[in-house]
Protein backbone atom coordinates (compact mmCIF):
# COMPACT_ATOMS: atom_id res chain seq x y z
CA UNK A 1 0.00 0.00 0.00
CA UNK A 2 1.40 3.90 -0.97
CA UNK A 3 2.36 5.60 1.71
CA UNK A 4 0.64 9.29 1.71
CA UNK A 5 3.68 11.99 2.37
CA UNK A 6 4.47 14.73 4.05
CA UNK A 7 3.09 17.90 2.13
CA UNK A 8 4.53 21.44 3.20
CA UNK A 9 3.32 24.34 2.03
CA UNK A 10 3.62 28.34 2.42
CA UNK A 11 2.25 31.37 0.27
CA UNK A 12 2.59 34.60 -1.49
CA UNK A 13 -0.17 37.13 -2.45
CA UNK A 14 -0.33 40.05 -4.82
CA UNK A 15 -3.12 41.93 -6.62
CA UNK A 16 -1.07 43.67 -9.13
CA UNK A 17 2.30 41.34 -9.09
CA UNK A 18 1.59 37.59 -11.01
CA UNK A 19 5.40 36.85 -10.39
CA UNK A 20 4.85 37.35 -6.20
CA UNK A 21 1.50 35.68 -6.20
CA UNK A 22 1.81 31.88 -5.53
CA UNK A 23 2.48 28.51 -3.33
CA UNK A 24 5.09 27.24 -2.08
CA UNK A 25 4.21 23.22 -2.29
CA UNK A 26 6.95 20.74 -1.08
CA UNK A 27 6.28 16.89 -1.38
CA UNK A 28 8.81 15.07 0.66
CA UNK A 29 9.71 11.91 -0.93
CA UNK A 30 13.50 10.68 0.07
CA UNK A 31 15.01 8.50 -2.69
CA UNK A 32 12.64 8.67 -5.50
CA UNK A 33 14.53 8.97 -8.95
CA UNK A 34 12.45 11.21 -11.70
CA UNK A 35 12.36 8.69 -14.22
CA UNK A 36 9.90 6.42 -10.56
CA UNK A 37 7.42 9.66 -10.51
CA UNK A 38 4.39 10.83 -12.10
CA UNK A 39 3.09 14.41 -11.48
CA UNK A 40 0.09 15.65 -12.90
CA UNK A 41 -0.95 19.09 -11.91
CA UNK A 42 -4.33 20.79 -13.73
CA UNK A 43 -5.81 24.19 -12.66
CA UNK A 44 -7.57 23.00 -9.61
CA UNK A 45 -5.54 19.59 -8.63
CA UNK A 46 -2.43 17.89 -8.28
CA UNK A 47 -2.12 14.21 -8.48
CA UNK A 48 1.68 12.70 -7.36
CA UNK A 49 3.22 9.25 -7.06
CA UNK A 50 6.51 7.65 -6.58
CA UNK A 51 8.76 4.53 -5.59
CA UNK A 52 11.84 4.64 -3.77
CA UNK A 53 14.49 1.69 -5.05
CA UNK A 54 16.27 2.27 -1.86
CA UNK A 55 13.43 2.24 0.81
CA UNK A 56 11.47 0.08 -1.62
CA UNK A 57 8.47 2.70 -0.58
CA UNK A 58 5.81 3.72 -2.58
CA UNK A 59 4.04 7.10 -2.51
CA UNK A 60 0.89 8.29 -3.62
CA UNK A 61 -0.51 11.77 -3.12
CA UNK A 62 -3.88 13.70 -4.44
CA UNK A 63 -4.94 17.42 -3.40
CA UNK A 64 -7.40 19.59 -4.54
CA UNK A 65 -6.73 23.19 -4.17
CA UNK A 66 -9.30 25.70 -2.35
CA UNK A 67 -8.89 28.04 -5.44
CA UNK A 68 -7.71 27.94 -9.29
CA UNK A 69 -3.91 27.86 -10.68
CA UNK A 70 -2.42 29.01 -13.50
CA UNK A 71 -0.29 25.53 -14.59
CA UNK A 72 1.36 27.39 -17.23
CA UNK A 73 3.74 29.38 -15.02
CA UNK A 74 3.67 27.07 -12.09
CA UNK A 75 7.30 25.40 -11.39
CA UNK A 76 8.37 21.98 -10.78
CA UNK A 77 11.90 21.54 -8.98
CA UNK A 78 13.07 17.93 -8.10
CA UNK A 79 15.78 16.69 -5.72
CA UNK A 80 17.34 14.16 -3.59
CA UNK A 81 14.64 14.60 -0.35
CA UNK A 82 11.58 16.32 -1.99
CA UNK A 83 9.62 17.52 -4.99
CA UNK A 84 9.63 21.22 -4.68
CA UNK A 85 6.55 22.87 -6.48
CA UNK A 86 5.65 26.85 -7.06
CA UNK A 87 2.16 26.84 -8.07
CA UNK A 88 1.38 30.29 -9.64
CA UNK A 89 -2.25 31.38 -8.27
CA UNK A 90 -4.82 32.17 -11.21
CA UNK A 91 -6.75 35.39 -9.40
CA UNK A 92 -4.45 38.28 -8.46
CA UNK A 93 -5.96 39.14 -5.26
CA UNK A 94 -4.20 40.82 -1.96
CA UNK A 95 -5.62 38.73 0.58
CA UNK A 96 -4.21 34.87 1.28
CA UNK A 97 -5.94 31.88 0.47
CA UNK A 98 -7.40 31.01 3.75
CA UNK A 99 -6.11 26.98 3.16
CA UNK A 100 -4.67 24.77 0.66
CA UNK A 101 -7.00 22.58 0.20
CA UNK A 102 -10.75 23.59 -1.08
CA UNK A 103 -12.02 20.83 1.86
CA UNK A 104 -11.56 22.38 5.06
CA UNK A 105 -11.25 18.97 6.83
CA UNK A 106 -7.88 19.04 8.31
CA UNK A 107 -5.57 15.69 6.92
CA UNK A 108 -2.73 14.81 8.83
CA UNK A 109 0.40 15.00 5.96
CA UNK A 110 -0.48 18.51 5.47
CA UNK A 111 1.75 20.68 7.39
CA UNK A 112 3.01 24.40 6.95
CA UNK A 113 6.00 25.09 6.42
CA UNK A 114 7.35 27.78 8.31
CA UNK A 115 10.91 28.15 6.85
CA UNK A 116 9.07 29.88 3.89
CA UNK A 117 6.01 31.54 5.68
CA UNK A 118 5.80 35.19 6.27
CA UNK A 119 2.42 36.90 7.65
CA UNK A 120 0.21 38.84 4.96
CA UNK A 121 1.06 42.22 6.13
CA UNK A 122 4.67 41.44 6.11
CA UNK A 123 5.17 40.14 3.10
CA UNK A 124 6.71 42.80 1.26
CA UNK A 125 9.36 42.90 3.33
CA UNK A 126 10.20 39.23 2.67
CA UNK A 127 13.58 38.13 0.70
CA UNK A 128 12.85 37.47 -3.00
CA UNK A 129 12.88 34.05 -3.62
CA UNK A 130 12.69 31.80 -6.82
CA UNK A 131 12.58 27.71 -7.43
CA UNK A 132 16.45 27.72 -6.48
CA UNK A 133 16.23 29.37 -3.29
CA UNK A 134 13.45 27.77 -1.37
CA UNK A 135 14.26 27.72 2.18
CA UNK A 136 16.84 25.41 2.81
CA UNK A 137 15.96 22.30 4.58
CA UNK A 138 12.04 23.35 4.75
CA UNK A 139 11.55 20.10 2.66
CA UNK A 140 13.41 17.71 5.17
CA UNK A 141 11.19 14.45 6.65
CA UNK A 142 10.67 15.16 10.01
CA UNK A 143 11.03 18.90 9.81
CA UNK A 144 7.17 19.41 10.09
CA UNK A 145 7.06 18.27 13.43
CA UNK A 146 9.53 20.99 14.50
CA UNK A 147 7.43 23.56 12.94
CA UNK A 148 3.80 22.64 14.82
CA UNK A 149 5.79 22.90 18.11
CA UNK A 150 7.74 26.81 17.10
CA UNK A 151 3.75 27.63 16.43
CA UNK A 152 3.25 26.33 19.66
CA UNK A 153 5.48 28.44 21.70
CA UNK A 154 5.60 31.72 19.74
CA UNK A 155 1.15 31.30 19.39
CA UNK A 156 0.75 33.63 22.40
CA UNK A 157 2.87 36.69 23.43
CA UNK A 158 5.76 36.52 22.00
CA UNK A 159 6.42 32.84 23.60
CA UNK A 160 6.11 34.58 27.13
CA UNK A 161 3.23 31.83 28.18
CA UNK A 162 -0.14 34.06 27.31
CA UNK A 163 1.45 37.05 29.63
CA UNK A 164 1.27 34.91 33.15
CA UNK A 165 3.70 36.51 36.07
CA UNK A 166 4.86 33.18 37.56
CA UNK A 167 6.22 35.64 40.17
CA UNK A 168 2.60 36.48 41.19
CA UNK A 169 0.95 32.89 41.44
CA UNK A 170 2.18 32.22 45.33
CA UNK A 171 2.12 28.81 46.06
CA UNK A 172 0.22 27.25 43.49
CA UNK A 173 2.47 24.60 42.25
CA UNK A 174 5.67 26.44 43.14
CA UNK A 175 7.02 24.36 45.76
CA UNK A 176 9.60 25.89 47.82
CA UNK A 177 8.25 29.21 47.01
CA UNK A 178 4.73 28.86 48.80
CA UNK A 179 6.08 27.01 51.56
CA UNK A 180 8.73 29.71 52.45
CA UNK A 181 5.91 32.24 52.44
CA UNK A 182 3.71 30.16 54.59
CA UNK A 183 6.33 29.45 56.71
CA UNK A 184 6.98 33.29 57.48
CA UNK A 185 3.24 34.07 58.14
CA UNK A 186 3.43 31.30 60.49
CA UNK A 187 6.23 32.88 62.31
CA UNK A 188 4.46 36.30 62.13
CA UNK A 189 1.30 34.62 64.05
CA UNK A 190 3.54 32.98 66.58
CA UNK A 191 5.40 36.36 67.53
CA UNK A 192 1.60 38.09 67.78
CA UNK A 193 -0.14 35.85 69.68
CA UNK A 194 1.70 36.68 73.61
CA UNK A 195 0.71 40.14 72.90
CA UNK A 196 -3.10 39.20 72.37
CA UNK A 197 -3.16 36.79 75.54
CA UNK A 198 -2.24 39.89 77.67
CA UNK A 199 -4.34 42.01 75.99
CA UNK A 200 -7.03 39.61 76.94
CA UNK A 201 -5.52 38.87 80.44
CA UNK A 202 -5.57 42.59 81.31
CA UNK A 203 -8.96 43.00 79.52
CA UNK A 204 -10.62 40.00 81.82
CA UNK A 205 -8.55 41.45 84.99
CA UNK A 206 -10.44 45.01 84.64
CA UNK A 207 -14.06 43.91 84.66
CA UNK A 208 -14.44 42.55 87.94
CA UNK A 209 -13.02 45.54 89.00
CA UNK A 210 -15.57 47.68 87.85
CA UNK A 211 -18.18 45.23 89.08
CA UNK A 212 -16.73 45.82 92.71
CA UNK A 213 -17.03 49.31 92.61
CA UNK A 214 -20.44 49.10 91.84
CA UNK A 215 -21.66 46.78 94.57
CA UNK A 216 -19.94 48.96 96.75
Amino acid sequence: MAATPEVLWAQRSSSSEPAKNFIYLTISVPDVQPANLKLKLTSTSLSFSGHSDSLKKDYQVDLEFYDEIDTDNSKTNHTAKNVEIVLRKKELKEEFWPRLLKDAKKVHFLKTDFDKWVDEDEQDEAPEDDIGNMGGMGGMPGMGGMGDMSQMMGGGAGGDFGGIDFSKLGGAGMGGAGDADDDEGDDDDDDEMPALEEEDAAASSSKPASKIEEVN
